[in-house]
């Protein structure tokens, strides 16, 4: 059983002026390894005139390079894509032996493999008084990361920053406060201080609201929703990647939808590229609609749909 919704997503710069644009990488396409299944996608891009590439960075994320030869004074993307949200299990998945219990260490040939995901920023005072007090006491693996995710979505009050860049660790703990994707590169950086291979992801968050309210604790969104997100995934050995998301504290679900998997969050950034000096009006605007909706428990058929069944 499962619902499809169908996701619009419009980014318009508009300049004071006609303007020159660098080419221009767009990181807005599901990554391969999107656990929901895409059915349909595509990308518009305004002025008309342009030059497309679609292209894989070294991460296998999918990279639009737009090329502009003429001058413009409005530069627009509008992403449709249509997912199928069916629930999946966050835990459904075996880890090796080995693994199961942390601390672990990964093995020489999968460690080099993970080099770059575990290349740790400096431990700086409040950073480092963080990470101290983790507790290496062997644990099951899985509760220790549910444990660490849940801790930060606690301490780390969220807000939304349109300020540019990502805030270090140690700027996000003496705050005490970050956007998503604060949050998660702290959740990457202690990590891999830990001794785990993490990467910082950016990606679309849709949320439903559910059929009925929860019996026990929130019942979460009222509306159906979607946004731009960030959130961290860890590489566990015989599981693979594996999604936290320390904004909400839960693991990464159906409604997380990966588009760049990065080392750095800056290779993570859905537009990026230079352009002419010149003043810029920036709008974004994001919608989810639900297009087909299977009948389920919560939600059975309606007696109009029963009388249709019976006529056939």
């Amino acid at each position: 059983m499962s619902i499809h919704v169908a996701l619009n997503h419009v980014t318009h710069y508009t300049y004071d002026r006609l303007i020159n644009l660098a080419p221009q990488v767009v990181r807005l396409r599901p990554a391969p390894h999107c656990r929901t299944r895409i059915l349909s996608y595509s990308l518009k891009v305004e002025p008309a005139e342009h030059f497309v590439n679609w292209q894989q960075d070294p991460f296998s994320n999918h990279l639009a390079r737009l090329v502009f030869p003429e001058t413009t004074k409005s530069f627009k993307i509008t992403v449709d894509l249509v997912a199928e949200m069916a629930v999946y299990n966050p835990f459904d998945f075996f880890l090796e032996p080995d693994a199961e219990t942390y601390p672990f260490t990964y093995d020489a040939a999968l460690g080099h493999d993970l080099a770059p995901y575990l290349v740790k920023c400096e431990l700086t005072p409040a950073f480092k008084a963080f990470v101290d007090s983790i507790s290496l006491k062997e644990v099951r693996t899985i509760d220790f990361l549910v444990g660490l995710n849940q801790r930060l979505q606690s301490d780390i009050r969220y807000t939304i920053r349109m300020e540019p860049g990502v805030q270090t660790p140690e700027e996000t703990l003496t705050l005490k406060s970050g956007s998503c994707r604060d949050t998660g590169w702290l959740l990457v950086q202690a990590l891999r201080h830990l001794g785990l291979a993490a990467r910082f992801v950016s990606g679309y968050l849709i949320q439903l609201k559910a059929d009925v309210a929860a019996l026990d604790g929130p019942s979460g969104t009222e509306v159906d929703f979607t946004d731009l997100h960030a959130w961290c995934e860890v590489f566990l050995p015989g599981a693979g990647w594996v999604g936290l998301d320390p904004t909400s504290g839960l693991m990464a679900g159906e409604g997380h939808i990966p588009v760049a998997c990065t080392p750095e969050p800056s290779s993570a950034a859905p537009v990026s590229g230079a352009i002419d000096k010149c003043e810029v009006s920036f709008d974004h605007q994001m919608s989810v609609s639900r297009i087909y909706e299977s009948p389920r428990v919560t939600k059975p058929y309606t007696d109009d749909q029963w009388r249709a069944i019976d006529a056939l």
